[in-house]
């Protein structure tokens, strides 16, 4: 059997045109693999099949939906994941779990070799490669777009003179890539940063001002820090994420406009669509400062975003993002409640918290009757906590 190289299949231009491409230079037969992380779009049997018409010797689509919002966007939720403490990872959380099917893939179908579509200037392909490193150091890596120097015309150029069956007369302005857990728009006419997106720029989220006068509230309700309801009503992490989704979108929630520090170096201007993601960390954010102790939030915050750098720097499956799971982990126990927030103008505002495992005590907490919190107590703290300041003070001063 000819050597396989298996190949994370998008089915757009450059991957479609990889198919034959890797066919011809290396004389390999091509496994694609797409999945399926609800980003909508295309029909997956369409994407399939154009990658067997591609010339493909197999097409494989994988339905990770639920897995992806189990084990990729609740670890997020429960991590407050957001790197520049804005971007809820988009992209990065959603390419170690293609690394991982893609690695099964190979597996199965006796594939030496793995490849991808992305450039030399992205994050991508930091994450693709290292995970393939760390999932299976044995494969050799092809990557057509970044080390062939592939421009959008020698792809268009490459499909017309073989005869590759895909339409290559439509031109986004963008470079897009989106899944449940949101939409990342990136580059034409925003690579100018004093250019305001426009309309187009937007799927997932309407205009904040179309629905202004009706304002949504909703309740969600957690379990050791993974939503496990709306309303009351059960559903599963990715209903809450679609849900979330349509309801957030509706009212402009979720839109992001940054100056991101990408890994390689550069600065890059990227517009974000992330409604049940931003909804859900919101959410989940709230609890925690009902439910977990002054100290130990603290500390979180920085594991926080230590876990956001590891995993946007393409380290999902490395000791330290494991090490880091396991504390936050460790974190959620008591991280049960109710949320209760307003949808409205592109904004979320809690409004409600409650908890059977809450830190909040109203008669510790309350000036009125009823107060318990033993005032005694406040002076000698007051002393003791500035003692250290106040001797350093005596000694600047010179008294």
């Amino acid at each position: 059997m000819s050597d396989r190289v298996v190949l994370a299949y998008s089915g757009g231009l450059d991957t479609s045109v990889a198919i034959s491409w890797i066919g011809k230079e290396t004389g390999a037969e091509v496994v694609a693999v797409a999945i399926d992380l609800g980003q909508g779009g295309e029909d997956m049997d369409v994407v399939r099949q154009r990658a067997l018409d591609c010339g493909a010797v197999e097409s494989i689509v994988v339905d990770a939906r639920d897995e992806f919002a189990e084990e990729y966007c609740a670890p997020t939720i429960k991590a407050n994941g957001l790197y520049m403490r804005q971007y809820p990872l988009v992209s990065a959380i959603s390419r170690p779990l293609i690394v991982k099917h893609l690695v099964t893939a190979a597996k199965m179908h006796g594939g030496t070799s793995v490849a991808h579509g992305c450039t030399g200037k992205g994050n991508d392909q930091v994450r693709f490669e290292v995970g393939f490193g760390a999932l299976a150091p044995d494969l050799d890596v092809i990557a057509p777009v970044r080390d062939y120097a592939w421009t959008r015309e020698k792809a268009i150029e490459f499909a017309e003179k073989n005869e590759i069956p895909i339409n290559v007369t439509k031109k986004s302005p963008f470079s897009i890539d989106q899944n449940v857990w949101g939409r990342a728009v990136e580059t034409g006419f925003l690579e100018d940063l004093w250019n305001a997106p426009t309309k187009d720029v937007y799927d997932y989220t309407e205009d904040p001002t179309i629905n202004f006068a009706a304002p949504d509230e909703v309740t969600v309700t957690f379990s050791e820090g993974v939503p496990v309801a709306i309303d009351g009503r059960k559903v599963t992490v990715l209903e809450a994420i679609e849900e979330l989704n349509r309801r957030g979108g509706a009212q402009g929630v979720g839109r992001l406009d940054m100056v991101e520090d990408r890994l390689v170096g550069i600065k890059s201007r990227e517009v974000y669509e992330a409604p049940g993601a931003m909804i859900l960390i919101t959410a989940h954010k709230a609890l925690e400062d009902v439910t977990l102790e002054r100290e130990l939030a603290r500390y979180k915050s920085g594991v926080s975003d230590e876990w956001s750098n590891a995993v946007y720097d393409g380290l999902w499956f490395s000791p330290l993002k494991y090490a880091l799971d396991a504390f936050i982990d460790n974190t959620q126990q008591h991280v049960s409640g109710d949320i209760r927030m307003v949808l409205h103008g592109g904004s979320i505002t809690v409004n409600g918290r409650r908890s059977d495992s809450s830190l909040y005590d109203f008669n510790l907490a309350t000036y009125d009757e009823g107060d318990s919190f033993d005032q005694s107590y406040a002076k000698g703290f007051v002393n003791l906590h500035g003692l250290s300041s106040k001797i350093a003070a005596k000694r600047d001063l010179g008294l």
